[in-house]
């Protein structure tokens, strides 16, 4: 999955999202619906990583859709 698809499929991207980032608040996924840059951000602040790691890890969890 690229985040084009994760932007059309945005809720079924989102429940996995919060198994994943279990910090991230309704709120977290609601103002960064559909908008990368936005998301990242929410990640980062919410578990203090680096901007290249949160990257990798949507990376990660696009590709793992794709599975």
């Amino acid at each position: 999955m690229n985040w084009d698809t994760a932007q059309g499929n945005w809720e079924i991207f989102k429940g996995k999202a919060r198994a994943k980032w279990g910090k991230l608040t309704d709120d977290d996924l609601e103002t960064a619906r559909g908008k990368r840059e936005e998301f990242v951000g929410r990640i980062r602040k919410q578990y203090g990583i680096k901007k290249d790691e949160a990257e990798q890890q949507v990376d990660n969890l696009l590709a793992s859709m794709n599975a």
